[in-house]
């Protein structure tokens, strides 16, 4: 692994998609954190984001969209007028976002998100 910045960001741009989800990770909420014992976690179409940088912050919505080949989200309510008058979604850095209510629709992701409270939380044996 090399340290050069040109060499990480030439590693980060020609990622390959199935390593861009997980580069794709927002930090989770206070709440979920302290429920999960992890500090983040990849989106998925359909979190529950909060902007806490930029011209948007404050503003919360559902995640719709996300363009892994531009490391970019789309959330709900973050939006601009177009001269016609028409809307159009704002991307977003995943950085620039706190994940506050996960889509748990997957079971997979439930397994993914309760693996590493087992492992901090190791079960007693009585002697």
């Amino acid at each position: 692994m090399s340290k050069q910045p040109r060499k990480q960001r030439r590693k980060l741009f020609n990622a390959p998609k199935h390593v861009m989800v997980k580069i794709l990770s927002a930090h989770l909420s206070d709440e979920l954190r302290e429920k999960y014992k992890r500090r983040s976690f990849p989106i998925r179409r359909g979190d529950t984001v909060k902007v806490v940088r930029g011209d948007f912050k404050g503003f919360s919505g559902a995640v719709l969209r996300i363009d892994r080949k531009k490391m970019r989200i789309y959330v709900e309510g973050v939006t601009r007028e177009k001269v016609d008058g028409s809307k159009v979604l704002i991307p977003l850095h995943p950085s620039k976002v706190v994940i506050t209510k996960l889509n748990l629709d997957d079971k997979r992701r439930v397994e993914a998100l309760e693996r590493k409270i087992k492992v901090q939380t190791p079960e007693v044996v009585k002697t």
